[in-house]
């Protein structure tokens, strides 16, 4: 039986022959890896390459494996992993509902039931009514949740946070990483996290890797 989780094998990422990243780990379902440095130490580089988005310009070599099966050379839409970014990005000539239905797999089909998904996941983040509201109109703590929920409705098997929570102020902040690690956990995902923020990295209850 293969390993459930994600595996980084032997993954080392270089740009003009300097080495920014080394690494091998295992991610089990539910646990959170999080990856510290400064900026420019390669964090969101490793995450690019997890997704199959790495720029040429750097020399990458090492396998992804996500539940045995190796995406390294998938291409981003057929690897099946959610990534949530410093920003929202919510498209916002769309409304809080179509948002998420963007998220949505091509399985759930017909207006009712998509609706029915779209409003059962508005109620699970605390948003229950708030389908036909425009992103602009919500807090930086309600545009987090919306985005976290639109990523989770794509039903990835892996989820990477690109320093997600460093805009947030400090209240929200806290509320929204306790959001991010148990819906994860709830859904059994193996999370990356990659910040250079200590209070990060001590709400994931995880292992630290530290990029020099």
């Amino acid at each position: 039986m293969p390993d459930p989780g994600l595996t980084l094998e032997g993954i080392s990422i270089r740009r003009n022959g300097r080495l920014l990243v080394d690494i091998s780990d295992h991610i089990a379902p539910g646990e959170v890896l999080t990856v510290m440095g400064p900026s420019g130490s390669g964090k969101s580089t490793l995450l690019s390459y997890i997704i199959g988005t790495l720029d040429s310009a750097f020399v990458a070599q090492g396998r992804v494996v996500l539940n045995g099966s190796d995406i390294t050379d998938l291409a981003p839409e057929a690897r099946h992993v959610g990534i949530l970014f410093q920003d929202e990005l919510l498209f916002p000539h769309l409304s809080v509902g179509e948002n998420l239905a963007f998220g949505l797999r091509a399985e759930v089909k017909g207006r009712a039931a998509r609706a029915e998904r779209i409003n059962a996941a508005l109620a699970d983040i605390g948003l229950d009514g708030f389908a036909n509201r425009d992103p602009d109109t919500l807090s930086g703590g309600q545009k987090a949740r919306v985005a976290l929920m639109r990523m989770l409705l794509s039903e990835p098997k892996a989820l990477l946070l690109d320093e997600p929570f460093s805009r947030l102020d400090t209240e929200r902040r806290g509320q929204i990483r306790s959001l991010v690690f148990g819906q994860a956990r709830a859904k059994g995902l193996p999370v990356l996290l990659v910040t250079h923020d200590h209070a990060d990295a001590e709400a994931a209850e995880g292992r630290v890797h530290r990029l020099e």
